[in-house]
């Protein structure tokens, strides 16, 4: 009852003194022009249209010929010439608390879980906050162990560091998120479920990420069905969340599925308001938008924790040079591929170490390490050149000894690469399981 009077009193001190009102001119697909309060509002501000039967929560986007153009965060049933638009005077900011773990959120920061309300934090975080200062930021340093013997052993994430996970539909792009939520050693797990599917998000909160890993995390979701004004909002929330945990002095593992469908939202809003797009019907502000999301993960300032990004690509046909997964590509610290044609095989998680990177492993790892790692990505390297060879039975045993080399350690590296989902191994025991490898 006190967190509920206490959220009540905090949202009364941010009532204003004074209510502007205008009507509406215009609506037009997604868009709704308002006339008479041009001039008081900016871009990014809300309103809220009272309509025939409900009331409609929308934010400025833009401005033409003196009037504001707003765009609804649900659907236009019931908004019609005539109707007000009251100018809210809220900024949109979100108030998080530390019992908000364990929680699943929308994007608007309401509790969808059926838990009750949430409980609200004294501190005002805006929801479009800018990353901090790079001359203020702590370096990236020391290992994070996510538990999955890939990520852990060929591409090891560091504390504060953001990486790209990019591949088809259907690759298993949620299943490894998945794995990491449950399984890493990061404080605080904050998860990210951007446009996805509606019968998803539940099965990946109570089977995937499951109660022990849902303990220790914030779920912020949307799902497809929702207006591209909240698929866009909740990416900013769940780096909004992050954030409020890094000042915490946490170690936080962001999870983000995915960034593609963050963009096309961002596109629908653009050519909306009549942006012209650029390459592949995305507009410029797409690309302008990006890094201000994904540079709000990593380090923060001294004495602040830190926030590790793990970003889903859904690259389209899978063309990984396509506009977006270029983009993300190029703002990263680091990518990883899940190939179509591993999953087809049967090796999950389907990541295709050789074309996937850590751009800070090696100089976390010691040179032990690195040296272990160099070695099977080489045989693995001289299996792939050969394998269409050998599957026809073409190379004869002898003719390459690093060829015969690569076909005997192939298997146990494969197998040592597959991994279920609720199989959990830590740092020292991948590089020791690599080491009995080559000791055979």
């Amino acid at each position: 009852m006190s967190q509920t009077v206490s959220s009540l009193l905090s949202d009364i001190e941010r009532i204003g003194e004074m209510r502007r009102f205008g009507r509406i001119d215009g609506v037009q697909g997604l868009l709704v022009e308002a006339g008479g309060i041009g001039n008081s509002l900016s871009v990014g501000d809300r309103c809220r249209i009272a309509g025939r039967t409900r009331e409609v929560l929308s934010e400025v986007v833009g401005f033409r010929q003196g009037k504001a153009l707003l765009m609804p965060f649900s659907s236009l049933e019931g908004i019609g010439l005539g109707c007000q638009v009251e100018v809210d005077e809220a900024n949109p900011v979100l108030h998080p608390h530390p019992g908000w773990l364990g929680r699943v959120i929308n994007s608007l920061g309401q509790p969808v879980d059926g838990l009750g309300p949430l409980p609200q934090g004294p501190v005002a975080y805006p929801i479009r906050n800018t990353p901090p200062p790079a001359h203020s930021r702590q370096r990236v340093s020391g290992k994070l162990d996510l538990g999955v013997r890939a990520m852990n052993a060929f591409l090891t994430t560091c504390r504060g560091q953001r990486m790209g996970i990019f591949a088809g539909s259907g690759v298993g792009k949620s299943s490894i998120l998945s794995m990491m939520a449950r399984h890493t050693v990061a404080d605080i797990s904050v998860v990210g479920l951007i446009g996805e599917r509606g019968r998803e998000a539940r099965e990946f909160i109570e089977d995937d990420l499951g109660p022990e890993g849902l303990a220790r995390s914030v779920v912020i979701v949307a799902t497809s069905d929702e207006s591209a004004l909240l698929r866009r909002q909740a990416a900013y929330v769940t780096m909004t969340v992050s954030e409020y945990f890094r000042d915490l002095g946490r170690d936080v593992l962001c999870l983000m599925d995915s960034v593609t469908r963050f963009a096309m939202a961002q596109r629908e809003i653009s050519l909306s308001v009549g942006e012209p797009p650029a390459s592949k019907g995305y507009t410029p502000t797409v690309f302008a938008e990006l890094p201000r999301l994904l540079e709000r993960a990593g380090p923060g300032s001294e004495g602040s924790g830190s926030i590790t990004g793990l970003f889903t690509v859904l690259v389209d046909g899978d063309d990984h040079n396509e506009p977006i997964a270029d983009a993300v590509r190029g703002i990263l610290d680091g990518h990883v591929v899940l190939d179509r044609s591993i999953a087809e095989r049967g090796r999950y998680p389907a990541i295709n170490i050789l074309r996937s990177v850590s751009r800070t492993m090696p100089g976390c790892n010691t040179r032990e390490e690195n040296d272990l790692i160099a070695r099977a990505r080489r045989l693995l390297a001289l299996y792939d050149d050969m394998a269409e060879l050998i599957r026809l039975g073409a190379y004869r045993r002898g003719s390459d000894p690093g060829v015969d080399e690569a076909i005997h350690y192939f298997p146990a590296i494969e197998a040592f690469l597959a991994q279920r989902k609720d199989e959990k191994t830590d740092l020292a025991t991948c590089y020791a399981m690599l080491a009995q490898i080559f000791a055979q």
